[in-house]
């Protein structure tokens, strides 16, 4: 019981050293895979403790001498300061000015690889590489300068990495501590792989390392560490001929909570965007690492945005792990499961399961590098809080200013905001937990129909912002942004009212027609069905129990005490 509780805190969490670094999910789509010619990468920054808000970090120039303070992303702790850049990119979010992508997943891998001494964590790495690299290969080459320059203080990441042209999965990993005899680290840096994904594949990473053998003569399409086998046979992680290396198997050894936990995710992604996949059923299930899920897929048609937006709120719908099925979604079919992420009855230690929609996620993307508009024309499409009953607006990776709604400082997890999208859509995703099966649904009416209007909006933005130079160019994209992420805030805030209106006390008050109905009217009052007296008294409440599966349940508990007698 305690090994598999220690498997699962490590393959969901991060090393013991990182707990901090929660969950999180990356689906990745090349350009030739998607609808529309797009590189697009997801991602949900899964923490119990992480403030959903849009970080934002202006270009800049910088003298000789300028320093830049370190502090970990994760808890703040100040690390050190390294040398500023003579020159800086904007940033929004995970994405730069030049389309430049880059997200991740902790896999946390071998414990005693973690060095105490590092002077940059994996967050610090992903948002000082924004500000100085212009594409995925420069990225690679600044993550690993960085590391090996100043130690890495943080467990095993996979990273997400790509931009107008190409996308890589990037696996690294520190090397822990041998004093040098000067109170230094001998093993400063990291060992690291990274592999291009093939023009036409669909791939994703979520909490365990991915990249097993992979090609030493291919530099074109396969970047690494020189040292990252023969550190590993140094380690005795592994024995036999280079040919055959597997960094995932070397650095972080495969075990039931990376298959039930993290693989079954990048699983389920795959099994809604190709074919063959129940061959892997048996992997995600955490009982057979026979059959290995590959490290990419071939869709079996292109994928959409809206696709990837969707796929980033699955709760396993459709399979053996089904979320919303069994018992323990309730008389209301939620697929959430609080906390710890085992339980034990009766000597017997189960899990609850994992989904790539969690409750706990502080801001989630899809952001979106598209070679057929100028590099300032990147989307990153970006929401806060449960990717499943949130919603995603289109923020320009050249926006200079960041809405109000998710700006950093507004609220945070210890301080409640009005004005903050992460406060309002958890007040919505807290309630919607309580009924599910019905509530979700009228969220996912609202957030659809945002979303593929949206969609077909930036079309018309991008024809009027590529016949503008740059500078009015970056002040359009900047005012659309800002201005219909506040739009969705006002949206959502209605959206609240309307569903403490329509579900209070567990009870369904009828309508004149539907959601979109009573966010558009001017008289919202008059959306719901009164008693025909002239007052507003509802004059028609529905009654709709609980499901029948928790109906038997509740039966076969206490039967005999609540059976009616006639």
């Amino acid at each position: 019981m305690k090994k598999l509780l220690r498997t699962l805190l490590l393959a969901l969490c991060g090393t013991a050293s990182f707990l901090s670094a929660e969950a999180c999910t990356n689906f990745i789509v090349t350009r030739g895979a998607s609808t529309d010619g797009s590189v697009m990468v997801s991602y949900a920054a899964d923490s119990h403790w992480l403030y959903g808000a849009l970080y934002h970090t202006p270009a800049g120039r910088y003298r000789a001498g300028a320093e830049l303070p370190v502090y970990d992303w994760d808890s703040g702790r100040f690390l050190r300061n390294i040398p500023q850049a003579a020159e800086t990119f904007n940033t929004i979010g995970n994405m730069n000015e030049h389309s430049l992508i880059i997200a991740e997943t902790t896999y946390g891998g071998r414990p005693e690889l973690a060095d105490t001494t590092g002077g940059i964590d994996y967050g610090s790495l992903i948002y000082i590489t924004l500000q100085r690299a212009r594409t995925a290969r420069e990225a690679i080459r600044t993550i690993v300068e960085l590391a090996d320059t100043y130690g890495y203080a943080s467990g095993g990441e996979s990273f997400s990495i790509a931009d107008r042209d190409e996308a890589w999965i990037m696996e690294l990993i520190g090397k822990g501590f041998a004093d040098d005899g000067r109170g230094g680290n001998a093993r400063r840096g990291i060992v690291w792989v990274a592999r291009r994904i093939p023009d036409g594949y669909v791939s994703g990473h979520a909490n365990q390392a991915r990249i097993a053998t992979f090609p030493l003569d291919d530099p074109e399409n396969c970047l690494y560490a020189p040292d990252v086998v023969s550190f590993a046979r140094e380690m005795g992680y592994y024995e036999g001929p280079d040919a055959e290396f597997s960094f995932c198997d070397a650095y972080a050894p495969l075990e039931f909570g990376a298959m039930r936990g993290c693989e079954a995710r990048v699983w389920s992604f795959f099994r809604t965007v190709a074919d063959g996949m129940e061959r892997y059923e048996d992997y995600a299930l955490g009982r057979s690492a026979a059959d290995r899920l590959p490290l990419w897929v071939k869709p079996r048609t292109k994928v959409s945005p809206k696709s990837v937006f969707d796929a980033m709120r699955d709760h396993y719908e459709g399979t053996p792990l089904d979320m919303t099925a069994d018992i323990g979604a309730g008389g209301h079919g939620c697929p959430y499961r609080w906390r710890p992420m085992t339980f034990e009855v009766d000597g017997t230690e189960y899990t609850n399961e994992r989904a790539t929609a969690t409750q706990q996620t502080g801001f989630w993307f899809v952001a979106q590098a598209r070679p057929w508009v100028e590099p300032d024309m990147g989307i990153l499409w970006f929401g806060v809080d449960d990717a499943a009953t949130s919603c995603l607006t289109p923020i320009y990776c050249s926006a200079t200013e960041v809405p109000e709604c998710f700006r950093e400082g507004n609220g945070s997890m210890l301080e409640y905001s009005p004005t903050s999208a992460f406060w309002l859509f958890n007040r919505v995703t807290n309630f919607a937990y309580m009924r599910y099966d019905r509530i979700a649904a009228d969220i996912r009416t609202v957030t659809d129909a945002w979303e593929n209007t949206h969609l077909e909006l930036v079309a018309l933005i991008d024809e009027a912002a590529l016949r503008l130079p740059e500078k009015k160019r970056t002040r359009l994209l900047t005012q659309y942004s800002a201005e219909q992420a506040q739009v969705l805030f006002d949206r959502w805030s209605r959206l609240d009212r309307y569903l403490l209106v329509k579900y209070m006390d567990g009870n369904v008050k009828g309508e004149h027609g539907d959601v979109h109905d009573f966010l558009r009217t001017e008289d919202p009052a008059a959306h719901f069905i009164d008693n025909g007296s002239g007052k507003p008294i509802p004059g028609k409440i529905d009654f709709p129990g609980y499901s029948e599966k928790w109906k038997r349940a509740v039966a076969a508990d206490r039967g005999e005490l609540l059976r009616v007698l006639h």
